[in-house]
């Protein structure tokens, strides 16, 4: 790869991050408000969505310490969404982003980058794809969890949620030293993660679970 073209990927690449990271703490601080959390509940759950996921993934990939670690902007931008959810939540509402939809966006860019930075590590197809579900899942997961509310990839009967990340971490695994190291393809997978994700919502979409006569049992013996 030529060092100007490969510069410009990691520019992009370090461009969407920081969106994932802005989207995903938007959601946090979003859920937060709605939560009644006050000011430092709302900007703590806002940083906690935007840099768990990245943290998790340059951890595993080795890229020590964490960018968030070595780069202020990325303490900076969850901050910065947090305080714009306090400040003017009327002017966040207006855009018509709820955390739905900020979930879907911030899942599709975590996956899609997490998979692209694994490979530039030497990682194989698969493990990049778990480093992209893991990346993608980890920021939802815990701002779910502190919020006291069931993260929606463990919920039954909730609809796709780490399977469309799986595809997509899938695709930038596989293509991404092929094409090659396209950003293209990295937006290409963002956007299709996000697409089956809100599309699952709204059709309900979701994988087969145990049948709810066992789930019911279950919980008469432990009730």
């Amino acid at each position: 790869m030529y060092p100007q073209y490969e510069e410009t990927v990691n520019t992009v690449l370090s461009v969407l991050d920081i969106t994932g990271i802005f989207v995903f703490a938007l959601s946090g601080a979003w859920l937060a408000a709605r939560r009644a959390f006050d000011l430092v509940g709302t900007v703590a759950l806002g940083t906690v969505t935007g840099l768990a996921g990245g943290i998790v993934r340059d951890v595993l990939v080795g890229d020590l310490p964490p960018l968030a670690i070595q780069r202020e902007i990325y303490l900076f931008v969850p901050v910065v969404a947090a305080l714009a959810v306090v400040v003017a939540p009327g002017i966040v509402q207006r855009f018509g982003f709820p955390v739905l939809v900020l979930d879907a966006i911030g899942l599709g860019l975590f996956a899609a980058v997490g998979a692209a930075k694994a490979v530039d590590f030497g990682v194989g197809v698969w493990a990049a794809t778990m480093i992209g579900v893991i990346s993608a899942v980890g920021g939802g997961i815990l701002r779910d969890l502190l919020a006291g509310v069931t993260p929606q990839v463990f919920g039954r009967g909730s609809q796709l949620y780490a399977t469309p990340a799986a595809l997509g971490a899938f695709a930038v695994a596989l293509l991404w030293e092929r094409m090659p190291a396209s950003p293209f393809l990295v937006v290409g997978a963002m956007v299709g993660v996000m697409t089956i994700r809100l599309l699952a919502v709204r059709y309900d979409w979701h994988l087969p679970g145990p049948p709810r006569r066992l789930v019911e049992d279950d919980t008469e013996r432990t009730g």
